[in-house]
């Protein structure tokens, strides 16, 4: 039987006292559960931004990720360069693995003091060499900026490695990472169309670093970008001659003078260009023309991400394995490498103190109708995919 009886008024206002407080402490109760949690995700992953100088009047930022293992990289938005990354030796001991400055200053000033280098930049809109910056679409021809020698390299006079990409940090659960954005305008270095680039680096919890390229433009053009990372797995303590390689490949495009293709793509098999099994970067290297600076025509179905090169450096114990959905790489024993650079830690680069592994398509593929073609149309996607793994 329900009853009548009215609530004492201050019987009913401790009642609603006590609701109150049991409703806070769920409402906290929750609140702790969500923190924590996140705090939890924090400590998974770290990600930090901070402006580290001016370029052309923008900021240019600094990116610092680091997972749960201790693996870090760190990114400016100059150039989209990776400045820092560090992986663990036998002993797991992290150290930074990559050729790199100190300043971000030093990326705008210092290359111009020496006969390279593309320190951890992404180069485009066509990485590697075009000759005499020449290329026909449609059959009309244009002409793009000559700074090798007589050919067109990496872009031009100002590529990709020398301006400010817009930037964006992103989390996802396999890893956090940045996205840097960029939009080439129609006759930049000579190259037709607005073309829009997206690149974005993720570190993983599994040390992996990878690397996602998307993009579109509005008139047909060449088009082949990669990131000229310089590796050195000794931490910075030697040069690179003596890291142990293997790299699938059967063939490789053989280059004249002018480091240009000829055409031919030779077979590698009992020469010093043959790295499926396992030989030192100085193994051959004296009886290689100038050492290597080669394009390898990956043995794999292209457009498949697979393990395509093993690199171990034997001291430290090191190990470092490339993926990639590119039909070839550039593999690059640092031969210009001059000394005149002081990078990360005071470490002087000379030559051979890094190597390069370049994934991309061939050089100068808009001048040889028997390679993969690198012709972007509009409504067409450019994309493509390279993880660097550490173990």
């Amino acid at each position: 039987m329900l009853s009548n009886r009215k609530l004492n008024p201050d019987r009913a206002r401790n009642l609603s006292a006590n609701m109150l407080v049991v409703s806070l402490v769920f409402l906290l109760a929750m609140t702790a559960c969500k923190t924590s949690e996140k705090n939890k995700n924090d400590e998974n992953m770290k990600l930090s931004e901070k402006i580290v100088g001016q370029f052309e009047g923008r900021d240019v930022k600094e990116y610092t990720l680091t997972n749960a293992l201790g693996m870090q990289v760190k990114l400016i938005n100059y150039g989209a360069i990776v400045t820092s990354l560090t992986a663990p030796d036998r002993d797991g001991k992290y150290e930074n693995i990559v050729l790199g400055f100190e300043k971000a200053e030093q990326y705008w000033t210092e290359p111009y003091k020496s006969n390279c280098c593309y320190l951890g930049a992404i180069v485009g809109r066509y990485g590697n060499r075009i000759d005499k910056g020449l290329f026909s679409v449609d059959e009309e021809e244009f002409s793009l900026a000559i700074n090798n020698g007589p050919n067109h390299l990496h872009g031009g006079l100002k590529g990709f490695d020398k301006v400010v990409w817009d930037s964006k940090e992103f989390k996802l659960e396999s890893g956090s990472g940045v996205e840097f954005s960029y939009l080439s305008i129609d006759g930049e270095e000579g190259y037709p169309g607005n073309f829009k680039i997206s690149v974005k680096y993720t570190l993983t919890e599994t040390n992996e670093l990878m690397i996602d390229y998307d993009g579109s433009i509005d008139k047909k053009c060449p088009v082949n970008i990669t990131h000229h990372g310089y590796f050195n797995l000794t931490g910075g303590k030697s040069d690179v001659l003596n890291h142990q390689v293997v790299i699938h490949a059967d063939r490789y495009t053989v280059v004249d003078d002018n480091l240009i293709p000829t055409g031919e793509l030779r077979p590698i098999s009992g020469t010093p260009m043959d790295f499926n099994q396992v030989h030192t970067v100085g193994e051959r290297i004296a009886i290689v023309d100038g050492g290597y600076d080669h394009n390898y025509v990956l043995s794999d179905a292209i457009s498949e991400l697979r393990k395509v090169i093993q690199v171990t450096e034997p001291v430290s114990g090191r190990v470092m394995d490339v993926l990639t959905t590119e039909p070839g790489v550039q593999f690059y024993s640092g031969n210009f490498l001059d000394g005149v650079l002081t990078g990360n830690g005071g470490i002087q680069y000379n030559k051979h103190w890094g190597f390069c592994l370049e994934t991309q398509h061939y050089p100068d593929s808009p001048n040889q109708s028997t390679f993969p073609s690198t012709l972007l149309e509009p409504g067409m996607k450019y994309n493509h995919k390279t993880i660097y793994r550490f173990r």
